[in-house]
């Protein structure tokens, strides 16, 4: 059983909307991990004509096909990028499509009309929600509206109405054979999948990206990572570190406050293998100082994070889809976009929140840190007392980022 993921470079409506992030994955990650945890499905395939896609695609244990030119443009349709990569998979039995547009695609979705096919015999199979709104269409003749199915006269109840059903667009299923034959993805007997309608939605345009993200927190199941997800921990300073708040003495000298836990959980870290990484917007002592008693590497006045991170990523010959970053602000988003788990604090700003992979329960500055290195090396780490936040102990003439 192949499952066919098509996932151009060239949407108009979202650029870049593929390798998008919600929840802190990429859409077409999103679908791969859904093919991958579904029962029967044997390969993963994503057809693509953009390298940025074909590497995320990669990374998370797909195989890639590239798509030719001559069907990646704006008109090329699904079918075909399946046909093609269906020429390299002669014994599949049973194709799946399955659009990484649907960012709330689950794995029993997948495993539904796979097995609607596989087991019950039918010919092609979809998923659907049940639906029970009056369409409608503008009149050409008279400017108007008319009922579409309906006597727009007539008003019945739902209840004595029948049960109508709106295709999603996440996942279909179809016999390889009849599928090579009429080219097309409904043939023959047609299997109807229900799915939860709460998880409908695609994304075709930048409002849609922003509900799925919105909606994330509420429909991804709870997850934060483990120690063989990572390889590397980098960490914002101010905010993250800190509480965000800068005292100043009567002679302007600034002072930031940073917890005791959190160095305890560094240490954790730096034992069990990882590697880590300050990494700072502002040129401050203070960073370089605590980056000195946390016994880690610092790189701080940095303009553009997301390009330090991604240098550090290939000198130190580390993936970043394995790579946690923990962040509060905005100036953290790139960085986001470019690792495998961004990690929000508690208190982080609502944008950075909305992109995290994962937050943490407890606030910059308050042992944020001290809490993910527990998701990562076990829950011996939450049990410690935390103390009370305590001032660095170096100066420094203006608060780091």
């Amino acid at each position: 059983m192949l499952a066919v993921i098509p996932a151009r470079g060239g949407s108009k409506g979202v650029p870049g909307k593929n390798l998008a992030p919600v929840g802190g994955i990429p859409l077409v990650v999103r679908a791969v991990q859904a093919c991958l945890a579904a029962r029967y499905v044997t390969d993963v395939a994503v057809s693509t004509d953009d390298p940025g896609i074909a590497a995320a695609a990669a990374s998370a244990g797909a195989h890639v096909v590239v798509r030719p030119a001559a069907i990646a443009g704006d008109t090329a349709s699904s079918e075909a990028a399946v046909l093609h990569a269906l020429e390299g998979h002669a014994d599949a039995e049973v194709v799946l499509l399955v659009q990484c547009t649907s960012p709330f695609l689950s794995h029993e979705d997948v495993e539904g009309v796979a097995e609607a096919v596989v087991v019950d015999g039918a010919d092609t199979a979809v998923t659907v929600a049940p639906f029970h709104g009056f369409v409608w269409r503008e009149s050409a003749d008279e400017g108007g509206g008319e009922g579409m199915g309906h006597d727009k006269a007539y008003r019945p109840r739902r209840q004595d109405r029948p049960q109508d059903f709106l295709e999603t667009g996440a996942a279909y299923a179809m016999d390889a054979a009849g599928f090579r034959t009429h080219r097309h993805r409904f043939f023959g007997r047609t299997a109807l999948v229900r799915t939860d309608p709460a998880r409908v939605l695609e994304i075709d345009d930048p409002h849609d990206l922003a509900r799925a993200r919105a909606l994330a927190p509420l429909l991804d199941p709870v997850r934060t990572p483990f120690r063989e997800d990572v390889d590397a921990v980098v960490l914002d300073f101010d905010g993250t570190q800190t509480d965000d708040r800068v005292l100043i003495d009567s002679e302007g000298r600034e002072l930031v406050a940073v917890h005791r836990g959190d160095g305890l959980g560094v240490a954790a870290l730096r034992r069990a293998g990882l590697k880590l990484l300050i990494l700072s917007t502002e040129q401050n002592p203070v960073v370089a100082a605590r980056a000195r008693k946390l016994q880690i590497p610092v790189l701080h006045g940095i303009d553009r994070k997301d390009l330090a991170l991604k240098q550090w990523c290939e000198e130190a010959g580390i993936d970043p889809a394995r790579v946690l970053y923990a962040g509060n602000d905005v100036n953290d988003l790139p960085c986001f976009s470019l690792v495998g788990w961004p990690v929000a604090v508690a208190d982080a700003h609502d944008s950075v929140r909305a992109a995290a992979r994962a937050v943490t329960a407890t606030p910059g500055g308050e042992g944020a840190i001290r809490e993910i290195a527990a998701w990562l090396l076990g829950p011996e780490l939450h049990h410690t007392p935390r103390p009370h936040p305590t001032p660095s102990p170096e100066l420094h003439n203006s608060p780091a980022q």
